[in-house]
């Protein structure tokens, strides 16, 4: 419990009393430190494949200044046609669910203004996250580089069923639109 004497200390400042009467206060540094790495999973109206493979990057840099102006860190982000895979390090000021929101508002917006993407539609309107440990982070940036070889294999549809599953998600054919 903070007592008067103390109250000083209990602030986050503390004196330097070897020198009476030259009393200097000094503030100590306090910060929060978190680790929020959520893997997104955003998926076209209907995963419809209207994102163009060659254009591709430009929404990718569009998709980069929105989280860098919510203060979070994009790890790596890549996907295909019709979903992108994005991996971030989420500011503690901005809940997920907002910043998904601004992503999918701002870049449909950009998207049907942008020439480059004449077939894009729209945004699914659910999205998928996932949280992971630190030490998975290569693992998962891996995973989202190598989207293209993939899904060469797997079809979408089944790439989220087994991250529901391995996240303890129910599955239920309505989750997507």
């Amino acid at each position: 419990m903070c007592e008067t004497p103390g109250l000083r200390s209990c602030l986050g400042i503390w004196t330097n009393n070897s020198n009476p009467g030259s009393e200097t206060l000094h503030m100590a540094t306090y910060m929060s430190k978190t680790s929020a790495i959520y893997h997104i999973v955003i998926n076209t109206i209907y995963r419809k494949k209207t994102i163009d493979e060659k254009n591709k990057k430009e929404l990718y840099k569009y998709i980069y200044g929105i989280i860098q102006n919510n203060s979070s860190t994009l790890l790596r982000i890549n996907g295909i046609g019709n979903h992108i895979h994005i991996l971030l390090d989420l500011h503690p000021s901005i809940s997920l669910a907002t910043l998904v929101q601004k992503i999918k508002q701002s870049s449909s917006r950009w998207l049907r203004e942008n020439p480059n993407f004449p077939l894009f539609e729209g945004w699914g309107k659910e999205y998928f996250a996932f949280s992971y440990h630190q030490s998975q982070i290569p693992t998962v940036k891996q995973y989202i580089i190598n989207q293209e070889e993939h899904h060469r294999f797997h079809p979408f549809e089944e790439e989220l069923q087994n991250f529901c599953k391995e996240n303890g998600i129910e599955w239920n054919d309505f989750l997507l639109t």
